[in-house]
């Protein structure tokens, strides 16, 4: 716990850091922490760390972990892909659902919020990077996509993406700018609030450039199993 504690410490040091050079508050960035594969006794020690917001990629896991947690002040971000077949658990497990990145997605989603009678958040997945692997539609896309889902009635908080792998975080500063830039062009922070990006790796430089939302994992817990 206390080198829990002190990684938490320096992480936050540097998020308050990036935020002084780009002229933000610090408190209008949330810090999830990302913990796949690690067990249930890493997330108690996080949360006695001070931690609230905790990200998983794999349905199981999420709904494991938050059943087994379900007193603790914990709020759930869902990070993998939406698989339609997936729904019901996501919408069941989940407060924020990142991610999003087909209207087919959505629909699922919509006919599961209200089967369940529960209403969750959901970010739109842009892959601003262009790489074939990464999921999201084109940034020339999103408007589309955002429209198309809130017509489903789906509450559409904002946009997210994963960046190109890179040795230097500088190298995907214009990955983060532009996705600033997209949001910008949306509507801005009234319409969409939430702009989730940036890693272990890279999240300085996507504070800098006006991510809200930051997914650390291995600077916090080490490497996953």
């Amino acid at each position: 716990m206390s080198d829990l504690a002190a990684r938490l410490a320096a992480i936050h040091g540097r998020i308050d850091a990036a935020c002084r050079r780009a002229g933000r508050d610090p408190r209008a960035v949330t810090l999830v922490a990302v913990t796949k594969t690690h067990p249930v006794e890493t997330v108690h020690a996080a949360l006695d760390a001070g931690l609230t917001a905790f990200g998983e990629n794999k349905v199981q896991e999420l709904a494991a972990k938050r059943e087994a947690l379900a007193s603790a002040p914990a709020v759930w971000h869902y990070l993998g892909r939406v698989q339609t077949n997936k729904a019901r658990d996501i919408v069941r497990y989940a407060d924020l659902i990142h991610g999003v990145d087909s209207l087919r997605a959505g629909e699922a989603l919509a006919r599961r919020m209200e089967a369940e009678g529960r209403r969750v958040p959901v970010l739109v997945q842009v892959n601003v990077s262009g790489e074939a692997s990464k999921a999201g539609v084109g940034p020339d896309e999103a408007a589309t996509l955002v429209d198309g889902l809130r017509g489903l009635g789906l509450d559409v908080h904002g946009l997210m993406t994963l960046a190109s792998p890179a040795d230097d975080p500088e190298a995907v500063r214009p990955e983060f700018a532009r996705m600033r830039r997209l949001r910008d062009d949306l509507g801005g922070a009234d319409r969409l609030p939430i702009l989730s990006m940036g890693m272990s790796g890279d999240f300085e430089v996507a504070v800098e450039e006006g991510a809200t939302h930051v997914r650390v994992g291995s600077a916090l817990f080490g490497d996953r199993a």
